[in-house]
């Protein structure tokens, strides 16, 4: 039989080193080692642990920082006390006069009243003899007339002594001791409880000690 050449073999040194497919391809990056979790954030618009979880895990609830916690409350001033009732008790001042002058006592104790900022409507006089010139003026214009100016209060008023009960009250009542019938001041507790904060006295002192029990 002929014999048929042999084919040539290709030595790998000598066309270099074979290249397996495996290594044509791309290296791919190593994916990282995962590390250890951290601790669970909740999500925004849900509570977090409550206190019994935490106890469950262990661990207690952190207190609330100072400027969330509930501000402790503070004691208040202490409430006004009531004004005691001798607050309440009009001052009383005398004017010694006798009875020819006490009219007059009184006239003066007016003008000054009202010198020093006094309202006419503040001030009431009463008389125990005879009526003051603008009581007898007004009164003869009759009863209902005197006693409506009286109700307007726009002015000082005089009035009889006998008559105080009638008279409403007003800030200072001035009561002049001018005669009259015996015992015409037995109305000085009347017209201290007419008399808002002051009441003016125009008479003899001893007189009017022994029917208000008191020295003024």
């Amino acid at each position: 039989m002929p014999l048929t050449p042999e084919e040539p073999q290709i030595h790998e040194s000598a066309q270099g080193p074979r290249v397996t497919p495996a290594a044509s391809r791309t290296a791919q990056t190593p994916r990282p080692v995962p590390g250890p979790r951290p601790a669970a954030v909740p999500r925004p618009g849900r509570p977090g642990p409550s206190p019994a979880a935490a106890s469950r895990t262990g661990g207690a609830p952190r207190p609330a920082p100072p400027a969330q916690r509930a501000p402790q409350a503070t004691p208040g001033p202490a409430a006004p006390t009531a004004p005691s009732v001798s607050a309440a008790v009009p001052q009383v001042q005398l004017i010694p006069a006798s009875a020819e002058g006490a009219l007059d006592a009184a006239e003066e104790a007016v003008d000054l009243l009202l010198d020093t900022g006094r309202a006419p409507g503040d001030i009431l006089v009463l008389t125990t003899g005879d009526p003051h010139p603008w009581a007898a003026h007004e009164l003869s214009f009759g009863e209902a007339a005197y006693w409506a100016l009286h109700d307007a209060g726009d002015d000082v008023f005089y009035a009889d002594a006998a008559q105080a009960e009638r008279a409403a009250g007003r800030p200072v009542v001035v009561f002049a001791v001018n005669g009259g019938p015996a015992g015409a001041t037995a109305a000085l507790p009347t017209a201290l409880a007419r008399a808002g904060t002051l009441l003016i006295v125009c008479g003899d002192p001893q007189q009017v000690n022994s029917v208000l029990g008191t020295g003024v």
